[in-house]
C-alpha cells in the first residue's frame, strides 16, 4: 500500500496531523465477503449473505473468494499484522459487507439487487455513508439484467448514499466500460495506463481499465487510482502456510482506494452530500498523460484541503 498511498498523495496534514482516516463513517461492501483477518478485527458491524437461496445475516462473517476481503484491507484495514505497512485508505471506518459473489466471483443480478435492497433498509441504522461495489457485468450479460443493475445502484445515490464502483477490467478499447460504471450518477473509478509499479516494458499487456465513452457519450471512468499490484489481506490468513497479505491486480483493486479517500473526507466534513463529495473529488484530482478520459488521478490531499471547497 505504500506506492498505492504515495500514488495518490495520501499523506498529508489532514492525514498525519488532523488523522481524519474514517472515523465515524460506515461504508457498505458488496463483493464476496470478509473474512476475519486480524486488519479487520471489529470493523465489521453487519454481514449478510444473499447468494443462498433465501437470504441470510450472520455473527460470522466469511469470505470464500478472498476478493472482498482484498478490497476491504485496501478500504480500511488497519495494518495490524504488519504494523501499518498495509493499512488501508481509512483505517478507522465501519464496514457493512454483503456477500453478493461466490466463490469464483460470479453472481446474479439478482444478488446484487437484494444487496442494495438491503442496504437501503439498514443504510440509517449503521449510518452508511458510502456504497463500494467493485462488481461488474460480463459484456454478454442480457440487455435487461444490465439495466436492472443500473436502475439499483442509482436508487442508492439517489437514496444520498455516495457510490463508488469499479470501471472493469474489458478496457483499454472506447466503450468497455463495465455496468454499473456506465452510470452518469455513480463514481466510477479506472486505472491510469501510467503509474503502474512495473517497468515501461510491460505496461501495455497492463492496460486494462474500461473506457468510456458510454452508450449514452458520457465520459468515463471519473476518477482514476492504483490497482495493478496491490497488497492486501488474504482471507486464507490462519491456514497452514498461508501469508497475511496477498497482491491482486484490477479496478476492483483502485475503486476502494477511492471510497477510502471519500471515508477521510467525510470524516472531516461530515455533512458533505454525495454530490458535494463527487464535485471535490472532480476539483482535487490531478491530470495525468497517456490518460484520454476522466477527471484524472485521485490526490487525497488536495481532495481534504479547503481549496476548492464551494456552497452549493
Amino acid at each position: 500500500m505504500k506506492w498505492v498511498k504515495q500514488s495518490v498523495g495520501y499523506w498529508c496534514d489532514d492525514i498525519i496531523k488532523g488523522g481524519y482516516k474514517g472515523q465515524g463513517v460506515c461504508v457498505a461492501l458488496l463483493d464476496t465477503g470478509v473474512a476475519r483477518h486480524p486488519d479487520l478485527e471489529g470493523r465489521v458491524v453487519k454481514f449478510c449473505d444473499f447468494t443462498k437461496e433465501e437470504s441470510r445475516s450472520s455473527d460470522s462473517c466469511y469470505d470464500d473468494s478472498g476478493h472482498g476481503t482484498h478490497v476491504s484491507g485496501i478500504l480500511c484495514g488497519n495494518g495490524k499484522v504488519s504494523s501499518g505497512v498495509y493499512a488501508g485508505i481509512a483505517p478507522k471506518a465501519k464496514l457493512v459487507v454483503g456477500k453478493v459473489l461466490d466463490k469464483d466471483g460470479n453472481g446474479d443480478v439478482s444478488h446484487v439487487m437484494k444487496g442494495v435492497e438491503w442496504i437501503l433498509e439498514e443504510r440509517k441504522r449503521y449510518e452508511i455513508r458510502i456504497v463500494n461495489i467493485s462488481v461488474g457485468t460480463n459484456p454478454g450479460l442480457a440487455k435487461k439484467q444490465k439495466e436492472l443493475l443500473l436502475d439499483a445502484v442509482e436508487l442508492l445515490w439517489d437514496a444520498g448514499l455516495t457510490v463508488v464502483v469499479s470501471a472493469g477490467n474489458y478496457g483499454p478499447e472506447e466503450g468497455t466500460v463495465a455496468v454499473p460504471g456506465n452510470s452518469r450518477k455513480v463514481i466510477t473509478v479506472g486505472v491510469p495506463d501510467s503509474n503502474l509499479p512495473y517497468s515501461r516494458k510491460s505496461r501495455k499487456s497492463l492496460n486494462y481499465s474500461g473506457r468510456g465513452p458510454t452508450g449514452e457519450c458520457v465520459v468515463k471512468p471519473d476518477v482514476f487510482a492504483p490497482g495493478t499490484g496491490v497488497v492486501s489481506c488474504n482471507s486464507m490468513y490462519g491456514m497452514s502456510g498461508e501469508h497475511p497479505y496477498i497482491m491482486k491486480t484490477g479496478t476492483s483493486m483502485a475503486a476502494p482506494v477511492v471510497s477510502g479517500a471519500v471515508a477521510c473526507l467525510l470524516s472531516k466534513y461530515p455533512d458533505m452530500t454525495n454530490v458535494e463529495v463527487k464535485l471535490k473529488l472532480r476539483e482535487s484530482c490531478v491530470k495525468m498523460k497517456g490518460t484520454e478520459s476522466g477527471w484524472g488521478m485521485l490526490h487525497v490531499g488536495q481532495l481534504l484541503g479547503e481549496k476548492g471547497m464551494k456552497t452549493l
